[in-house]
């Protein structure tokens, strides 16, 4: 919601279905969709995003399921207690359920948003289309195209994974092939990736971007979709800014994801 007198949708989340939901709404509703979000990527909870970061208003807050329960949270002490109350309410809907966050005056957006997401995911899509029908390296293009690096390559061995607190959490393990054979690459994750490590030693974590992609295809392979024998190839792509400050860090490093670890990123100087 954008000012008094004019409305319109904006994700909060890029990141898969989240990115989508918006669109569907804003069509419904003959709305324009904002060309923003408040990740930049995906995050698994309320209190990571660009607004909570800036410490904006995070209330009111409404959550809805497909039997038409509703409930309305009106006030809550910080972001990590409307996460916290909000993430009851949709175990108690069967973990499945969409939210409204509070509503957002198009100043907020233009200062604390993270402008282009959409826009932004639309081309990606286009150029794995490309690189596909010109039968040209989809992760190659992606790299290239994102400014990412590859940290890894070869097939998942093996996957566990496990629903707790509504999140989906566990870890992968990766061995590798081509440059890479001989190694293997781990990655532990809640909901998305959360830290990847090579030969044991920790060589990137959020907030920067870890990407699981197909290794032919280029298509996304999400923690929920991991399964054994998989080709897979591991990019990191850089966080955006606003979670790389101290405050940032608090809300999106590792340790808010209940890892004890420095914010590690291969984009670091020297690294």
């Amino acid at each position: 919601h954008i000012g008094r007198r004019f409305s319109a949708v904006m994700s909060a989340e890029i990141g898969g279905s989240n990115g989508v939901q918006p669109l569907l709404a804003a069509a419904s509703l003959d709305l324009p969709l904002v060309d923003a979000d408040a990740m930049g990527r995906a995050f698994p909870d309320v209190s990571k995003t660009s607004f909570a970061v800036r410490d904006l208003c995070p209330w009111p807050l409404s959550v809805v399921d497909v039997r038409n329960n509703a409930a309305i949270i009106p006030k809550g002490v910080d972001w990590f207690w409307m996460e916290r109350i909000s993430r009851q309410i949709v175990t108690e809907m069967g973990s499945t359920a969409s939210t409204c966050k509070a509503p957002r005056s198009g100043r907020e957006v233009r200062e604390h948003g993270i402008p282009g997401s959409v826009s932004r995911a639309i081309g990606i899509g286009r150029l794995l289309a490309e690189a596909r029908r010109t039968h040209a390296d989809p992760v190659a293009a992606l790299r290239e195209s994102e400014g990412g690096l590859e940290l890894f390559r070869g097939k998942v061995v093996d996957v566990r994974r496990r629903t707790s607190d509504g999140f989906l959490r566990g870890d992968t393990s990766i061995e590798g092939l081509d440059p890479y054979r001989g190694e293997q690459f781990d990655l532990a994750f809640q909901n998305e990736f959360s830290v990847g490590r090579r030969n044991g030693e920790v060589i990137v974590t959020v907030p920067d971007l870890i990407c699981v992609l197909d290794s032919l295809s280029g298509e996304a392979i999400g923690t929920e979709t991991l399964r054994y024998g998989q080709r897979a190839t591991v990019l990191a792509m850089p966080s955006p800014a606003v979670f790389l400050s101290e405050k940032g860090l608090r809300h999106a490093g590792p340790a808010a994801f209940g890892f004890d670890l420095p914010f590690v990123s291969p984009f670091a100087a020297g690294h």
